[in-house]
């Protein structure tokens, strides 16, 4: 009898066994869906708007309780209002500054998203600027540039110092990259700072974002293909009579212009890289976003994704590359990073181990509550300050604005917070 059950058992365990990896296979490719698609916003509800009173009353969200300043779409992103601080909280919702509507009837809307931008087109900083075709490897894209009005002028007491030599003081451009599903309009936040301290800034499409000619690359494929189009940045940049480059790049951005300092065939002219909410690790951006699942699970999905059966679970459709890594031994020029400590997308401890290996090269600017790549909306004058200190090699400013802020000021109003900055904050070297 027992010999007779034998074969049931083993078949029954067999079949447990099999139900089991079914199961956790089902598990693992729903983690690996889930992980293949970026988070996606709520909505926020309109309560009431009060444009000659310059005020607007949220439901209360996530999004409508941030402090600081934010892009409000709404009208399916054909509406677009900029949004104040926080002026109160009640039983109806969250009241907040309205500072413009660019574009819709904000007064007919019902609902909307926060994001980061802030602005739509550099024309809103009252600045001299051009709208220009720049070449590259996939055509003509577009590009904004806003001049510093900065020319090779000899520096007097230079000449006078050494007769005969150079003495043209450098001219500087910024170029500005923006991460993946994103466009020109998220780098704007960072005209007026580097302008104000003698930096012309280029800010031009890439592929795969939605504004250059489609091509053979045109999906995004990070460190393989966008950085082609930066160095194409900066020899427009050098067409235009710049001498001395840095580049700054937001999330993905921050990949590519890293890869870009490595590999372009120009990058001796690269003297620094801004970094905001840097994707400095892919694979450990991909899994932060199963953070509530089991370890295992998630390790799982992420070879799912990087295996011939990504495609089935939505590989294809990846906004972060999970084959890159920076590396922080690459690096010769000096780095700023900017880094929320509560940053879902981007871990901040991948930031955090990024600067420690390269103590010598890198500075860390920390900040509480932002996100990812809403720093400068969370608390600009902390953002302007620390670029620019690091832009002037200002070192006591830079360990000033370095520092954690105290818990009060954390939790002090917008305007107290900014009264206090505003004392304190380093001139621009201009």
């Amino acid at each position: 009898m027992a010999g007779r059950l034998a074969p049931v058992r083993g078949a029954l365990a067999a079949g447990v066994v099999a139900a089991g990896a079914v199961a956790t296979g089902a598990l693992t490719a729903r983690t690996a869906r889930r992980m293949a698609a970026p988070r996606q916003q709520r909505a926020t509800p309109v309560r009431a708007v009060d444009l000659a009173g310059g005020t607007i009353r949220f439901g209360a969200t996530p999004e409508s309780l941030l402090p600081g300043r934010y892009s409000f779409w709404f009208a399916e992103g054909r509406g677009h209002a900029r949004i104040g601080p926080v002026i109160g909280i009640d039983g109806d919702g969250v009241l907040r500054e309205l500072q413009g509507v660019d574009a819709g009837d904000l007064t007919a809307a019902r609902e909307g998203r926060f994001n980061g931008w802030m602005w739509l087109s550099p024309d809103a900083f009252g600045l001299p600027f051009r709208s220009e075709r720049m070449q590259t490897t996939q055509g003509a894209v577009p590009a904004w540039i806003v001049p510093a009005g900065e020319e090779p002028v000899e520096d007097d007491r230079i000449a006078a110092e050494h007769p005969g030599a150079d003495v043209r003081r450098p001219v500087r451009w910024a170029v500005l990259v923006h991460g993946r599903a994103s466009v020109r309009q998220e780098a704007l936040r960072a005209v007026p700072v580097l302008v104000a301290a003698g930096w012309s800034v280029l800010l031009p499409a890439y592929r795969g974002d939605g504004e250059v000619p489609a091509g053979t690359a045109a999906r995004y494929a990070v460190t393989d293909a966008e950085w082609v189009d930066v160095e194409s940045a900066i020899l427009h940049a050098l067409d235009e009579g710049a001498t001395e480059v840095v580049l700054v790049g937001w999330s993905s951005g921050a990949s590519i212009v890293l890869a870009t300092a490595h590999r372009s065939r120009v990058r001796e002219v690269i003297r620094g890289i801004v970094l905001d909410s840097p994707v400095l690790d892919g694979a450990e951006a991909l899994l932060a976003r199963g953070a509530d699942v089991p370890e295992p699970l998630r390790r799982g999905a992420l070879s799912l994704l990087t295996s011939p059966f990504g495609r089935l679970v939505g590989s294809r459709g990846l906004d972060v590359d999970p084959s890159v890594s920076a590396d922080p031994a690459d690096l010769d020029v000096p780095v700023l990073v900017l880094q929320s400590e509560d940053d879902g997308v981007a871990p901040p401890e991948v930031a955090h181990r990024f600067a420690a290996a390269r103590p010598d090269l890198v500075r860390l600017v920390t900040f509480e509550g932002a996100r990812h790549t809403r720093l400068w909306n969370r608390d600009p004058e902390r953002w302007e300050g620390a670029v620019t200190a690091w832009l002037s090699a200002d070192l006591p400013a830079l360990d000033r604005v370095s520092a954690p802020e105290p818990a009060s000021a954390r939790t002090a109003g917008p305007s107290r917070r900014a009264e206090g900055r505003r004392a304190s904050r380093a001139r621009p070297a201009l």
